[in-house]
Order: C-alpha cells, then structure tokens, then sequence
C-alpha cells in the first residue's frame, strides 16, 4: 500500500495550474458530521519549497488530500501567494477550503494586513517569532506590544495571536517567558498558538500548558519528532510524539484549530509528508 501510494504521488506531481481541479467526489459524498469531525489544517510553509512553482496547483492538491483548513504566511509571494486577498478567497471556495489564519510580519503595516485578512474572513493574524529575549522585563514589553497588536486586530474584526518555539518554554531566572507573556496579555485581545513540537523539544509537558493556561491556546501546530536530543520535524506519525492524548487534551481546553506541519523531509518530498499527515490525522480519535 505505502509503495503503490507514494508510486501515484510521485507520478501525479504538483498540479499545472491550468488544470482543472479534478473530482472531490470523496469529499462530497461524507456527510456534514463526517466533514466536521475529519476538519484539520496545514501550515503551506510545509510545502515552502513546491508552492512558488504552482501555487493554485498545490493548493488543489492539498484540496485532494483531505485538507478543509489552510494557515499561509508571509513569503515572498505575500500572504495571497501573488493573488489578491479575493482572488485567493474566491479559489479556495472552489477548492472546498477555508483560509483560517496566516502567519505576518504584525510589526509591520499590520492594520492593512489585518484589514485585508478581515475582509474575507480569515480568523487570525499570528506572530511566528520574536526571538529569544535578553531578560524577563523584556518579555513583558513584548506582552505590552501584544495588547496593542490586539486592539488593532479587534479593531478589524480579527483576532490577533502568538506562536511559540522553544525558547519561551525555558527558563529565564526562574520563570518561563511563555507564563510572562500568557500572563501580561489581555484574554479579550491576544490568544496563543501553540506548537506542540517545540513545547516537547524544549522537554516540556504540552498537557501540563495547555491546563495551567487553558482556554489561551486556540490553535496548535502539529508536527511529530525524531531525534529527541536533537530534534527534527518528521512526518505525522513516524515520529515519538504520542498525539492522542495531547489532542485530547487540547480539545477539552479550548483549543480550535489544528494545523499540520513539517519543516524537514529526509527521505520523503513536502507532497508525499502532508499527504501522509493527512491519513495519520484522520485515524485519531479525539
């Protein structure tokens, strides 16, 4: 099975973008509860080095695979992948899908950027990095930025949140920078993404945040590891992450979105990994 699957990847590749979008039969043919219950994203920085070739055609796809839910960001080709913010909503109505959220620059022109986001119902704007901060003071600076990033996101009927790596989940004095900003940061204005595969490459228990904060974590990126001393991304479910009880987890504390990710790919490609995402996400139960 595995060997014929990746023999049809392979000689399917990506998608021309002048060709038709092909049948969603599968799709069409499960009921509503089915759809909602199978819902998951993916983060299109999986497939950083496939999507500037073809764009729509990757996006379709990803359509084929199973993906309801899209998180972008903002590469050279900009949030809409060189459409505009209603081209790019109008393609993936046709596509089945939904543009949930995006990672930006949101220190930058971010009242346009949230303004064109809003404009065709995207839910979040997500800070992807800060960089480790010299001192906790610093930290809480951050924090006080993030309320007003917040603002102006409520402001355009957006929501604004922050996506940690590891360093916010290791100890600065005696504290950690993610209990800092959780803590400084207005619940009415700033929520949090929380990657699950850095909480456990930082040696931390996602379980144990997502109860001390719940409620603060709306989404999650889910993304599974090899290396544990040294960690890599892998494809979701070939890695030591058990995902069962972590999701379940999540989803009793309020978590909303679940977006897959992988960022390396030794010994497969971005297509044959998202794909295989896919069918792993879709065997949980939770």
């Amino acid at each position: 099975m595995k060997t014929s699957r990746r023999s049809f990847l392979k000689t399917s590749g990506i998608l021309a973008s002048g060709m038709a979008l092909g049948s969603l039969s599968f799709l069409k043919g499960c009921s509503p509860a089915d759809r909602a219950a199978q819902q998951f994203g993916v983060q299109l920085y999986s497939l950083r080095d496939v999507m500037p070739d073809d764009p729509r055609g990757v996006l379709a796809q990803l359509a084929e695979f199973g993906y309801h839910q899209i998180e972008s960001y903002e590469g050279p080709m900009g949030i809409y992948w060189g459409m505009s913010n209603i081209e790019f909503k109008n393609y993936m109505d046709e596509l089945g899908m939904e543009m949930i959220s995006s990672h930006a620059n949101v220190f930058e022109d971010f009242e346009r950027k949230a303004g064109e986001a809003a404009e065709i119902g995207v839910d979040y704007l997500i800070c992807p990095w800060i960089g480790p901060q010299e001192t906790l003071d610093d930290y809480r600076e951050m924090a006080d930025q993030f309320n007003e990033i917040g603002e102006v996101a409520q402001q355009a009927g957006i929501r604004f949140a922050y996506h940690n790596h590891a360093y916010t989940f290791e100890t600065v004095d005696g504290e950690y920078p993610q209990d800092i900003l959780v803590d400084n940061t207005d619940p009415a204005l700033v929520d949090y993404q929380l990657d699950l595969y850095w909480v456990v490459a930082a040696g931390e228990d996602p379980i144990e945040w997502l109860e001390k904060h719940s409620g603060r974590y709306t989404s999650s990126h889910v993304k599974d590891m090899i290396n544990g001393d040294d960690p890599e991304s892998t494809t979701l479910g070939n890695g030591i992450i058990d995902y069962q009880p972590i999701l379940a987890a999540a989803k009793e504390h309020g978590m909303e979105y679940f977006i897959i990710e992988q960022e390396d790919y030794a010994g497969t490609t971005p297509i044959e990994g998202i794909h295989d995402g896919a069918e792993y996400f879709r065997g949980l139960e939770f």
